[in-house]
């Protein structure tokens, strides 16, 4: 057969399968840096302090449409997602998530459930999670076998508006060398399997695991974004564009760029700090793309070695500058990005959320605070019964 009926045979199969990711791949255009949220947190009996397969439970607490809640289930049952609206600042991203998660608090407590802000839980099991039972994760469990059954993990997901799919792949590629330092500061997964994994954020290593995570690959343009995309698709390797999960990628459906490598940071404040961060990064960008721009200014390996850093050591890392490549602290990092971004944040509200991103820097992480824990207790209970009072929402 020839290759060019063989290709056309192949899609008209994977359309026949009802793929709705073969319709054209369009960007929604934002034309303000809108911020959303999306928040990963665990659900633990309260008594036990292990995670509990408990989403259908708590998501019985509410009336109405699931559809239209901002709470989801996600690919295992002793998680959810919480999401705002489309928002134009923090501020208005905090006034969305507080009656949220205090609606959600209280219909945990009616059940006997904590929510867990932590990237990854101290001593529950992945192997002992159920799987949410919709199609869609019976595939990706199919695909991906134990990769995806070890997903266990929560973070901490920002969306920012862009105006243009061809600026979002320009985003991704040039925000790559600031993703060590958000994760740096948003380090909170020192345990594993019920032991202490030596580092600051398994959970960045978790995602690696899978073959569409990590760092993504280095494209020029929307186009280039959607040959790869179709690729994937065409030829089994993955069955959506939903299971692209780069630690940033382009969001056709919402018209933004998310950036997805931080863990959950132990309480709302600190999140909407980073997020604050995320969304100023993000508008700097596109302005300098604006104004011209040579589009790759960073060593795909620089990066890759700032992440295992900020990984390996958290707020204690210390990074290479991608331009000067001498190594600098997380605080020196911080206080420069955020000294340079202070017009940026002025603009859009934000300066207390940079400023909590500055002491957040200087500070112990919140996977030194887990650990401080469980030193003084030895009993990785205390760690969650700990953390969970103190994410708790008034």
């Amino acid at each position: 057969m020839d290759k060019r009926l063989f290709l056309l045979w192949n899609r008209q199969q994977v359309v026949k399968q009802g793929d709705e990711d073969l319709q054209p791949i369009e960007f929604k255009s934002n034309d303000q840096p809108t911020v959303g949220i999306e928040l990963e947190l665990g659900l633990v009996n309260r008594d036990t302090k292990a995670l509990s397969s408990s989403i259908e439970d708590l998501l019985s607490q509410f009336p109405g449409d699931r559809e239209s809640m901002p709470y989801k289930p996600e690919l295992m049952q002793c998680y959810i997602e919480v999401n705002t609206g489309i928002c134009n600042t923090i501020d208005d991203a905090r006034r969305d998530l507080e009656p949220k998660l205090i609606e959600l608090q209280s219909a945990a407590d009616r059940i006997n459930l904590d929510l867990w802000w932590g990237a990854t839980h101290p001593f529950s099991s992945w192997r002992d999670q159920t799987v949410t039972p919709t199609k869609r994760y019976q595939n990706l469990i199919n695909l991906l076998q134990e990769m995806a059954r070890r997903l266990v993990t929560f973070g901490l997901h920002v969306h920012v508006g862009v105006d243009s799919g061809d600026k979002a792949v320009m985003i991704c590629d040039r925000i790559m060398q600031h993703l060590p330092t958000l994760l740096a500061l948003s380090a909170s997964s020192p345990f594993w399997d019920n032991r202490v994994s030596g580092l600051q954020s398994h959970r960045s290593k978790i995602m690696e695991g899978l073959p569409t995570a990590g760092l993504p690959p280095l494209m020029r343009n929307w186009s280039e974004y959607v040959w790869l995309v179709r690729h994937m698709v065409d030829t089994g390797f993955i069955n959506t564009i939903r299971e692209i999960w780069w630690d940033v990628r382009p969001h056709h459906n919402f018209g933004t760029v998310e950036v997805r490598v931080c863990d959950m940071p132990g309480n709302l404040d600190d999140a909407l700090a980073i997020a604050g961060l995320v969304q100023c990064l993000v508008k700097a960008l596109s302005d300098m793309i604006d104004e011209g721009t040579y589009q790759h200014d960073s060593h795909p390996m620089l990066v890759k070695q700032n992440k295992w850093l900020a990984c390996r050591y958290g707020t204690k890392a210390k990074l290479a500058n991608v331009k000067t490549f001498e190594t600098q602290s997380l605080p020196t990092i911080v206080n420069g990005m955020i000294d340079y971004l202070r017009p940026i944040g002025r603009e859009l509200n934000c300066l207390p959320y940079l400023e909590r991103a500055r002491e957040i820097s200087t500070g112990p992480s919140w996977a030194d605070r887990q650990l401080e824990i469980y030193r003084e207790s030895g009993d990785p209970r205390d760690v969650v019964e700990q953390m969970v009072l103190q994410s708790r929402i008034a």
